[in-house]
Parts: C-alpha cells; structure tokens; sequence
C-alpha cells in the first residue's frame, strides 16, 4: 500500500475505530483529515498523530451540515494542495432501545448522523474525484444492517442504507476510476458499545462474547488493515463489495 502524503478524510475519526484507522493511516505517510464533532477528542488524535511525526489535520464538522462539510472539504483540499484520495465514512452513533419506545425525534437523529451524514460527505468529495478520475470511498456500516440486530432498529435500516449507497455509487461512478466498498462490524469494543451496558456489569459484553465463535468483541485495531486493502492497488478491480468483521458471528454468501 502506497499512501505516502495522499490526502484521506476519516470521519469519527477522534475515537474508537475511527481514531485506530485514522493512526494507521497517517504511520502508512497518509496526509489524514479528521472530521470529528468532539473537539477534546479530535485535539488529543490529532496530538498524537503529529507527536509522532505524522501528518494529521483536524476539523470540527457537523457531518450532518452539508454546508460545514462542503467548508471542510475545501479547506483540507487547500491545505494539502493535492488531489483527494480517499474517503473512510466511519462516522455513526447509537442508544440501543426497543423500536416500539423510540420516537420520530430520535429516527431524525439516528438517520441524520448514520445515514445523511456519509451520504454528505460522500457527495462533496465526490465530485472532485469524478473530476479527477480516481478515489476510493469505504464505508464503515455494521453487521446490523445485514442480519438486524436487537434494539437498533433504525440504526440497522441507516446502516443498511449505507450498504446500499456503496454498492449504487459502485455502479454510477467505477468508470470513473472511484471503487466503493463496505465494512462490516460486528461487536466491537468501542466508546458505542459501552453506552449499551447502561448498568456497568458487563454483562452485555460477556454475552456477545460467548455468542462469537472466536470467543472475544472486536477491537478497533482489527479494522485499519482491511481498510488499507482497500486503498491498495491490489484492491482496484474490488468494488461494490462488502465485509464483515465479526469473529464470524455472521457468516454470509
């Protein structure tokens, strides 16, 4: 994988997957973006990148603002005066509760930041690959979206939309030397799932990891070398595709 100074955008990029993907990047010599809401958060990656001799520029970005995003992108674009390469939709977020007891508000919410939020940030970065003739795009979605998952109905149907997104644009845009492609995770130890132990038990935890073959939740560490496949020469005939991660607790054709 060549990346040596090559501008790529992570968004959620100040913690848990994101944050993993973001590091591994910038130490491959990516030059990487971080658009991140939690500004303490998005500081201290950005510190560490940097503190290590690694590029890193941060950016404070409500994804689900079109506008901002639009502002970002340019900016970043100004930044590394040169051409995009790549785009990680990592961005997402959650609060695990029946369907029946959720409420409109909280769909807005859930779809605005799981769903509208990539589907902005993919529009913007889109168009200057398209003029450029080449990007890769991958979207982190989530093993939810593939086979459901208890108390995140509307995060497993944005989630799904995401899947759907990749696999269209894959169609549109692969001539236009852009591949798309989906991740999949399963549980993963993540500030998200922490949220869902509400108790602090760890009980969740323990169920989930009985529940997976290999015996343990998935670490944020398990998924930067799969996205850096994809950014790979090696990946360039892959597209439209999707992965799962999940210690085979979902196994799909």
């Amino acid at each position: 994988m060549d990346i040596q100074g090559k501008p790529i955008i992570v968004t959620g990029g100040a913690s848990g997957i994101g944050r993993a993907i973001a590091v591994y990047l910038a130490e491959a010599g990516a030059l990487v973006a971080i658009f991140d809401q939690n500004r303490e958060a998005l500081d201290e990656t950005c510190r560490s990148i940097t503190s290590a001799g690694r590029e890193c520029l941060g950016y404070q970005v409500d994804i689900t603002d079109y506008k901002a995003v639009r502002a970002a992108v340019t900016e970043f674009g100004k930044a590394s005066q040169s051409a995009l390469y790549a785009l990680v939709n990592n961005a997402g977020w959650d609060r695990a509760m029946p369907f029946i007891e959720t409420t409109p508000e909280f769909w807005d919410q859930v779809i605005a930041i799981n769903l509208k939020g990539p589907i902005n940030v993919t529009h913007v970065c889109l168009a200057t690959m398209v003029e450029q003739g080449q990007g890769r795009v991958i979207s982190i979605a989530s093993d939810a979206a593939r086979v459901g998952s208890s108390g995140e109905a509307v995060y497993s149907a944005a989630k799904a939309g995401i899947i759907a997104l990749m696999k269209t644009l894959a169609r549109e845009h692969t001539r236009h030397g852009i591949t798309f492609n989906s991740i999949c995770p399963g549980p993963t130890d993540t500030p998200l799932l922490a949220t869902f132990d509400e108790d602090g038990s760890g009980k969740l935890a323990s169920a989930l990891e009985r529940a997976i073959p290999m015996r343990r939740l998935a670490q944020p560490s398990d998924f930067p070398a799969l996205v850096a496949y994809f950014l790979s020469p090696e990946a360039a005939y892959v597209t439209g595709q999707t992965i799962s991660v999940s210690g085979g607790l979902t196994m799909h054709g």
